[in-house]
């Protein structure tokens, strides 16, 4: 995808993945704010959690299956408990000033027993110092289906390493081969990142509050920049809670309410054959001497409400 002659990021849908993804995400200068690991490591990428590829839009109990924690790293004779998403149908492709990208996509088993069928529609635009990728993703039920309210979905993207927070706790990582590694706290001087909400939370006090809107920034090279997500007052559960770590990842999950409230509550989402849910969402990139403000990103908010 080009927003004038720069690239902002690719549309994958290999086999050899678990679900279709847009990666990476790069800012209008071309840096990268997506982490590289798996598919194009870099030096001093995280290698945990393999699944954490770009951008990607899933869940972590659809009847009883494991959307978002599947990859090549997961045993053979575990898989049956992990769903796929498999990408048949390219149903737009338009440039202009909005360029456009729209997809037909199965949620499966193992054996490709269709659980979903999903329809999404990607919107990308920008100029000299930001890019916006704006998705609506609607979810169709084949069978009677139940998503019982789990921590992990639904949009989630990996931040880049530097848009990490930085911790002076120690942090261990599990590789795909189950090989652990300890970073010492305060040895790993990249990371320049922190959380914003709507809510105004910040930090590592961002995770599991409610907002409009959540945004990731910090120093790379020598800009500014950040990463915010968007919700839409038409989605499931509106405001989302943020699903949004210090190790770098980034989501917005409106059904993990259960885990989010400490048991209070709880939200499950069931859908009978036939019946649809549509959730949208707008990420805004953004580079320069400093990064979108608070203020911007409530304007941004209004106006994405009334797509």
């Amino acid at each position: 995808m080009l927003i004038g002659s720069r690239p902002l990021t690719n549309f994958i849908f290999l086999d050899s993945l678990e679900k279709p993804v847009l990666y990476p995400l790069k800012t209008a200068n071309g840096i990268e704010v997506t982490r590289g690991f798996p598919l194009n490591p870099k030096p001093g990428d995280p290698i945990d959690h393999p699944h954490h590829i770009g951008l990607w839009f899933n869940y972590e109990n659809v009847n009883g299956l494991d959307f978002w924690n599947n990859s090549y790293a997961i045993p053979k004779d575990k898989k049956s408990q992990y769903g796929w998403i498999r990408t048949d149908k390219i149903l737009e492709t338009t440039s202009g000033t909005v360029g456009k990208l729209g997809y037909h996509a199965n949620w499966t088993n193992q054996q490709g027993d269709v659980l979903l069928e999903e329809v999404t529609h990607f919107e990308f635009s920008g100029n000299a110092n930001q890019r916006i990728i704006d998705r609506f993703t609607t979810l169709t039920a084949v069978k009677n289906v139940k998503f019982a309210d789990a921590k992990d979905g639904m949009l989630g993207l990996r931040l880049a390493h530097e848009l990490q927070i930085p911790t002076t706790e120690d942090q261990k990582f599990t590789d795909d081969k189950g090989n652990v590694t300890v970073v010492k706290g305060g040895t790993d001087n990249i990371p320049t990142g922190n959380y914003l909400t709507s809510a105004g939370k910040t930090g590592n006090d961002a995770w599991s509050t409610r907002g409009v809107w959540c945004k990731a920034y910090g120093k790379m090279e020598e800009d500014s920049v950040s990463v915010a997500i968007i919700d839409h007052p038409g989605n499931p559960n509106y405001p989302t809670f943020w699903h949004a770590r210090g190790y770098g990842l980034f989501g917005a999950n409106p059904l993990g309410e259960k885990i989010f409230t400490n048991g209070k509550s709880e939200k499950n989402l069931t859908l009978k054959p036939g019946q649809s849910v549509t959730f949208k969402y707008r990420i805004v990139i953004s580079n320069g001497e400093r990064t979108i403000s608070a203020e911007k990103l409530n304007e941004m908010a209004k106006v994405f409400a009334e797509k």
